[in-house]
């Protein structure tokens, strides 16, 4: 079943034409039924045959039009302290994906205090309320039901959406659309062909749109992507964001952790010897990270987003640390909020987070925001 899914997986982002009878073919055939679904339920809300619900106060959304990997989670974090420094009451809401309270719905922080652990809150909600102080963080699939609950527990002028534009049943204010600035629309194929999740027209239900990793080539310097940018985001405001990645924390081989990132510097790991792994969307973009480090890379192990670590995952883990004998071990902010407090690392394991930064665009982008809230909240 996995060598399936890698099958599958490679085929979404590869660029070659398939054959007539292929497996390809076949997928491809299964993107057009899934892209029709999504165009009629699209056309269902244009026309007022279906109604978004309201929620009480201004509702920011974060979002893509592919799966995985564009950097919504820092960019949630990145708004939701923007927002605040303007002067508004906060709240986040995530789906809190795999986590057992993704159904039920509930409060992971009020701002001060955790109620929920990674394994109910689900991975993304749980670092995004480790990040954010003061700033209450709520999980729910139901996004409408989660915000009636933030509102009444904590009165927001502004609620922020973690992973919401395809959630056409909650009325935003503001739609921000993330796209990766070398792979903005994969091999331009719908699922499960290709990493769309919705024809590239949905881009002229955003507001503004903000292309990510901006320090990376360019994925839209081919004629026909370049002029379906322009055709669905004329006359909307565009900005640019890089990833820049941070250590979160490192924790000693005796567990002790040491949160004075100030204090810490990538040259702590120049020339020693290491081992990685994470599961994230894109592992290939954390190997990246940690080769750029000028650490000898002895081992990297990849899981899937959003992987749930079982024992035997750690364990297999230290059999190899022990065996490849590393000076340190690395993983990602993400991978690490499921993994705190189970294991005694043999090395020090550092645990690294990403930061965004929109550069010269930061003015741009504050005066946009601020400009809209100013009129939404009136």
């Amino acid at each position: 079943m996995s060598n399936i899914f890698k099958k599958i997986e490679s085929i979404m982002t590869s660029k070659n034409k398939a054959g007539f009878i292929s497996f390809e073919s076949f997928l491809f055939i299964l993107s057009l039924i899934c892209g029709s679904a999504v165009k009629i339920r699209g056309f269902f809300y244009d026309k007022g045959l279906l109604w978004p619900k309201k929620l009480p106060c201004v509702v920011i959304s974060i979002g893509n039009i592919t799966v995985g990997g564009t950097g919504k989670t820092p960019m949630t974090i990145y708004v939701a302290n923007l927002v605040k420094r303007m002067g508004y009451k906060v709240v986040v809401i995530s789906r809190g994906y795999k986590g057992l309270a993704e159904k039920t719905g509930g409060i992971v922080s009020d701002g001060k205090r955790m109620f929920m652990k990674a394994d109910k809150s689900g991975d993304e909600p749980f670092m995004i309320a480790n990040r954010l102080k003061n700033t209450p963080v709520v999980v729910g699939k139901n996004r409408f039901k989660a915000g009636i609950m933030a509102f009444n527990s904590f009165n927001p002028d502004v609620i922020v959406l973690d992973d919401a534009y395809q959630h056409l049943k909650l009325k935003r204010d503001i739609d921000l659309v993330l796209l990766d600035n070398k792979y903005p629309f994969g091999n331009n194929h719908l699922l499960p062909r290709g990493t769309l999740r919705e024809p590239i027209s949905s881009l002229m239900r955003s507001d503004a749109i903000i292309l990510t990793r901006s320090d990376s080539p360019s994925g839209m310097e081919e004629e026909s992507s370049l002029a379906k940018f322009k055709k669905y985001t004329c006359g909307k405001p565009i900005f640019k964001a890089i990833h820049t990645p941070k250590i979160y924390k490192i924790i000693k081989a005796k567990n002790i952790i040491s949160d004075k990132i100030s204090t810490h510097s990538f040259d702590l790991m120049r020339g020693q010897k290491v081992f990685a792994f994470s599961g994230i969307a894109r592992n290939s973009d954390f190997r990246h990270v940690v080769e750029g480090l000028n650490c000898k890379l002895k081992g990297f192990t990849e899981f899937p987003d959003h992987h749930l670590y079982s024992n035997d995952d750690l364990s297999n883990l230290l059999q190899l640390l022990n065996k490849l004998k590393v000076d340190f071990v690395l993983t990602t902010e993400k991978d690490y909020v499921k993994i705190a407090d189970r294991v005694t690392w043999p090395v020090d394991l550092v645990v690294i987070g990403i930061n965004i930064s929109l550069g010269n665009y930061d003015n741009a982008f504050d005066n946009f925001l601020k400009n809209r809230l100013d009129e939404l909240v009136k």
